[in-house]
């Protein structure tokens, strides 16, 4: 549904102007308002992250609104599925950016879709990038808020290696860029650490749990796991049946994976995060008391990746409020020193990605309970 912006609004009514719309009805029906176009997916392999991500894209773009909007405009998100083929995800941005149907870009999905959505804005647009991802990547007009693999696994690794003596690991991924990334880097750590790589494979979406046997078979300490989404939960799932125990260290699951694949009791299955429910922070105490306001007590489970999504949006909220502008070249200007309030706590671009604490939690349940912090 469409709402317009009246000038002098009470903050109540602001709080209404935010909504989704979808790309056609967005380039039909022009808009007054700041369109920014929120790719998620809500299909797919990574599906299961798509109603949270929008629950707190829409809370942030709420609150943008309650202060006044983007350049005195309201905000509107529109929602491009980011869970189909990367080359779909980037033609529809594209369409979007080069018909002036939206003036910026806010992401949480797969790499290999960022690479697509780089390539479609061309730097006409600013994209702000929520997950962790393989690193590099840097071109005008594009912000990371995620973990690159040195910030995000090499602790948890080096952890498990050491205090916990994991000498023999095996990495199962999914076969696209971040993966492939990820495990390079910790052959990397690995080595140093004095543990060893007995087995490696790269599999394709919807056949992780044919190779059970295959890594069972290796007799692994632990795994690391750069399975996504529904293949994370699905592997998981199995690896537990089969009463198997090794370590298991995940680069890409939240509450939502955990919760699908009906807990964990083993108390080996580890997930490395920039941000986790039950981290008792003032901040995150405080995000959880104003999303459960807003979308009510029965809202899709806050997680890592859904509260990406409203840093992305407060990101390019304060980026252009320091700017004066939505244009690249002046964000880009002014980007060193951005900061927003998340919760994760204070978030500031410097180079235009973010450092931050990432936590190692060990699954308890259907909770995940923070076992290290690493700053």
């Amino acid at each position: 549904m469409r709402r317009s912006f009246r000038r002098g609004a009470t903050k109540e009514d602001t709080r209404r102007v935010a909504a989704t719309v979808d790309p056609l009805e967005a380039r039909l029906l022009p808009s007054d308002s700041v369109r920014i176009a929120l790719v998620v997916p809500v299909s797919g392999v990574l599906g299961l992250m798509g109603p949270c991500a929008i629950n707190c894209a829409l809370l942030a773009a709420e609150e943008a609104n309650a202060r006044g909007g983007v350049l005195g405009r309201p905000v509107e998100l529109v929602l491009v599925d980011g869970g189909r083929p990367a080359p779909e995800v980037g033609a529809e941005v594209d369409a979007l950016v080069r018909t002036g149907t939206v003036t910026a870009v806010a992401g949480a999905h797969a790499s290999d879709v960022r690479l697509a959505v780089v390539a479609a804005i061309a730097g006409r647009v600013p994209f702000v990038y929520a997950p962790p991802y393989e690193g590099g990547g840097r071109a005008p007009g594009v912000y990371f808020l995620g973990e690159t693999p040195g910030r995000q696994l090499a602790p948890g690794i080096e952890w498990l290696a050491g205090a916990r003596r994991a000498r023999r690991w095996y990495l199962l991924g999914n076969d696209y860029i971040w993966p492939r990334l990820v495990h390079a880097s910790a052959h990397r750590r690995l080595h140093a650490a004095g543990a060893s790589v007995v087995g490696e494979s790269f599999v394709r979406y919807g056949e992780a749990v044919r190779w059970l046997e295959r890594v069972a078979d290796a007799r692994p300490d632990a795994i690391l796991l750069t399975l996504i989404g529904s293949d994370l939960v699905a592997f998981n799932r199995a690896y537990a049946a089969a009463g198997l125990r090794a370590a298991r260290l995940c680069g890409a699951l939240e509450e939502h994976g955990l919760l699908a694949i009906g807990g964990d009791a083993t108390g080996e299955l580890y997930a490395s995060m920039g941000y986790f429910h039950a981290l008792p922070t003032e901040a995150g105490i405080g995000f959880a008391q104003r999303y459960t306001a807003r979308f009510g007590p029965d809202a899709p489970m806050l997680n890592a990746h859904g509260q990406g999504c409203y840093e992305a949006v407060a990101v390019l909220a304060a980026l252009s409020a320091r700017a004066g502008s939505l244009a690249v070249p002046e964000l880009d200007a002014v980007a060193d020193g951005t900061a927003i309030t998340s919760a994760r706590g204070t978030l500031t671009l410097v180079n235009r990605q973010v450092r931050h604490p990432v936590h190692l939690g060990r699954a308890d349940g259907l909770q995940f309970l923070p076992t290290k912090t690493f700053q």
